[in-house]
């Protein structure tokens, strides 16, 4: 996918207030960690996390998406009736229908002739998203879209908790490494016709692929009832992903460094989907990219699923990591296995 006319105007994001510490976890688990012999920091020395965030009990999602997406318009300088197709991408949702984008757009004032609709597709939602609107102003469809979501780690982390507490086995605590790494916050991105943005971050293109023989190795079920409830179990088999993904992430990154044309050190910066130490040092040895042209967040924000890549990109931009000129690598993975990457000279 190639694309000439499609600008990033702007994102927003929110992080959630409480802040939750490995050691604060690790407490909670102490008589798991005896019962199975565990010493204490192992949760951070095989994540490299140290904290995460979770929202307050109750807080809805569709509020965290319209803090983030009143944000990314003001950014913007786009009106929510200039949006004409707004997604929101987030694992986590409110209900299962109506779509969770629903009450986020009525949150947002966006106009009655928008599309409004949910995308789900693990972790890689929001850049999903990301290229249905770019498809639709190339199109022609639509001159401004926005992509949302809200992820809250809190429930399932919760759960993932007392389960452990309640039949403290390896097995299940190395399923439930993953879960234990979550973190919570929302985000917003506006795209639009690069003729209403021309000071923006003009996306390049991007190149998707699958190996859905994978798609076992993570999941968060059940299917049925409301998304990210208490009675939900996720379970990661964290070797398996690793393995596959990298192998995925080689195909998929030589794909989109031949469709994009790109120079041998080029993308001049990266920005990953964030899971924690291992698996970015293990992605980056393999594509062969400096640590030092990639910016991270999940040692004090988790894994924050959809969120992680967008809101590491906004923070990055703030701490002025991402500099005009440069051709940044959006580089997403996620469950399933699905993996897209996008360039967005920034």
């Amino acid at each position: 996918m190639i694309y000439d006319n499609v600008t990033i105007a702007g994102i927003g994001y929110e992080l959630a207030p409480n802040v939750i510490t490995s050691d604060d976890l690790e407490t909670r688990l102490a008589p798991v960690y005896d019962a199975l012999h565990i010493q204490p920091g192992q949760l951070e020395a095989l994540t490299g996390i140290a904290e995460r965030r979770f929202w307050d009990v109750d807080f809805r999602l569709s509020e965290g998406a319209v803090q983030a997406g009143r944000k990314a318009l003001a950014a913007a300088g786009i009106a929510p009736d200039e949006i004409g197709l707004l997604i929101y991408g987030g694992v986590c949702r409110e209900n299962l229908e109506p779509a969770t984008a629903c009450a986020v757009a009525d949150g947002l004032g966006i106009g009655p002739g928008a599309q409004i609709y949910d995308v789900s597709n693990a972790c890689l939602g929001v850049l999903n998203g990301m290229v249905q609107v770019a498809n639709a102003i190339a199109l022609g469809q639509i001159r401004a879209g926005l992509v949302v979501s809200c992820e809250a780690a809190r429930p399932i982390v919760e759960a993932t908790i007392q389960r452990l507490l309640a039949n403290p086995t390896m097995e299940d605590f190395r399923g439930a490494l993953a879960t234990l790494t979550g973190g919570s916050g929302a985000v917003a991105v506006v795209l639009c016709h690069a003729s209403l943005a021309p000071g923006g971050h003009r996306l390049l293109g991007g190149v998707a692929r699958n190996a859905s023989q994978h798609h076992r190795l993570c999941t968060w079920g059940p299917d049925a009832g409301p998304s990210c409830g208490a009675d939900h179990m996720m379970r990661t088999d964290a070797v398996g992903v690793l393995k596959h993904g990298v192998a995925l992430g080689i195909e998929t990154f030589d794909a989109f460094r031949h469709t994009l044309s790109l120079k041998p050190d080029q993308p001049d910066k990266v920005i990953c989907h964030q899971v924690g130490s291992a698996h970015q040092r293990t992605i980056l040895n393999a594509f062969g990219i400096d640590p030092a042209r990639d910016f991270t967040t999940y040692r004090f924000l988790g894994n924050i699923g959809t969120v992680s890549l967008p809101i590491t990109a906004a923070i990055a931009d703030e701490r002025q990591f991402l500099q005009s000129g440069d051709l940044v690598g959006f580089l997403g993975i996620g469950s399933g296995l699905n993996c897209l990457m996008l360039a967005v000279r920034w």
